[in-house]
């Protein structure tokens, strides 16, 4: 059965997301109130849950009408009806965070190179990657940093996303990030710059064995760099492929993905409140090479759904950390005027079953510091190639 397609597009946290546009008709203005319903009505249509987390949304159609005079007065509304729901991946973007997403999702931004991770129960901000020879990094900005406040305003408590919206800016500009690293502070000043993103990059390791980090599913590039990395590694043993600090993306690139690597069966089902649908590979893998894949608790969303495929279908062996745990789907809806809001529309199971929101994926093979999870990736790997090679029979033993 062919690989199911759908259109997507992309959060800057950990999610996976499908998409579906609003657009007005042309010469429309929408009212502040007109703008209001509008979401609420998405949310009614959409939401994953019937019972909206216990929130009797029927009550809020028309909470906020005698406070709608504006379209400001919109937006504030629309973020106080979503955070109802107790649910931070439905949220609402004004203009400037959506065109960020969209820009994102053309592999192009203007900001400082960084991604950020917000650790569960937690309200630091951590630095889990920085893009090489990008600016935060050419300015000391390294993996681990926590970031505890932005131009002077205190970052603390700040999701990714708000901090993001902080980060950005005009091209050339300055922004000051004041760091902590253990007992070490630090503040940096960085301009920003248009960063290209790339979402994969290679190496080739000892022994015959390629490696390919795929370091986000944003970039609307990722699927066809990972097919591009597939092919340089034609010839390979082996392949380790790297998820850790993976905080998701497009579910379009997850599902491509692992069709490039799967022989047959399911990718992911996912289940809303109208029914229930099944991604299966098309079963015309690009490669059966052995692969290894490893995951942390940083690898997330459309990370957890490629590692399930791989590991449920016995096409890889995970190892690593438990992951993040993020089994939702989020549906991007624009609105009039440009803003737009994430409506968690589904959850997914893996391939086997598992629904692993708020519970992540357990790998094959457990190994708690990240230092040691390469070595043990590659010593499994030698192992598996070795035993899959044919023993050659000597001539003297040959008959005639």
């Amino acid at each position: 059965m062919k690989l199911f397609r759908r259109m997507a597009t992309s959060l800057l946290s950990v999610c996976v997301v499908v998409s579906m546009f609003y657009q007005p008709a042309q010469g429309h203005r929408s009212q502040p109130a007109e703008l209001y319903h509008r979401a609420w009505e998405l949310v009614k249509d959409n939401y994953y849950d019937a019972n909206y987390n216990g929130c009797n949304w029927v009550d809020l159609e028309h909470k906020y009408d005698n406070q709608l005079k504006t379209t400001s007065d919109a937006y504030k509304c629309i973020k106080l009806m979503l955070e109802s729901l107790n649910d931070p991946y439905t949220r609402f973007l004004d203009p400037k965070a959506f065109q960020d997403e969209n820009d994102a999702i053309d592999a192009h931004i203007v900001g400082i190179g960084i991604n950020l991770q917000q650790p569960k129960d937690s309200t630091r901000l951590v630095v889990t990657r920085t893009i090489e020879n990008g600016p935060a990094e050419t300015a000391g900005v390294r993996a681990g940093d926590e970031i505890v406040a932005i131009d002077g305003e205190n970052a603390v408590g700040m999701s990714p996303e708000q901090a993001a919206e902080h980060i950005r800016g005009k091209i050339g500009t300055p922004v000051q990030l004041a760091l902590k690293h253990g007992s070490q502070n630090k503040t940096v000043c960085i301009t920003r710059q248009e960063i290209a993103i790339h979402a994969v990059s290679t190496k080739q390791l000892s022994s015959g064995i390629g490696y390919i980090q795929l370091s986000t599913f944003i970039s609307s590039d990722a699927s066809k760099e990972f097919r591009a990395a597939l092919q340089k590694f034609a010839n390979a043993d082996g392949i380790v492929l790297d998820l850790r600090d993976n905080p998701g993306g497009l579910l379009s690139n997850a599902l491509e993905i692992a069709d490039m690597l799967l022989e047959n069966g399911s990718i992911v089902s996912t289940i809303s409140r109208h029914g229930r649908h099944t991604d299966f590979s098309s079963g015309e893998p690009m490669t059966r090479q052995p692969i290894v894949v490893l995951v942390d608790e940083d690898s997330a969303s459309a990370s957890e759904i490629l590692a399930s495929a791989l590991k449920d279908n016995a096409r890889a062996i995970v190892i690593g950390t438990k992951t993040y745990g993020k089994g939702l789907v989020q549906e991007i809806n624009r609105l009039p005027g440009g803003a737009a809001i994430h409506v968690t529309v589904s959850r997914y199971l893996t391939p086997s079953g598992s629904d692993i929101n708020k519970v992540g994926v357990m790998p094959d093979i457990a190994v708690a510091e990240k230092s040691d999870q390469m070595k043990v990736a590659v010593a499994y790997l030698k192992e598996k190639i070795a035993s899959l090679k044919p023993i050659k029979t000597s001539s003297l033993y040959q008959s005639e």
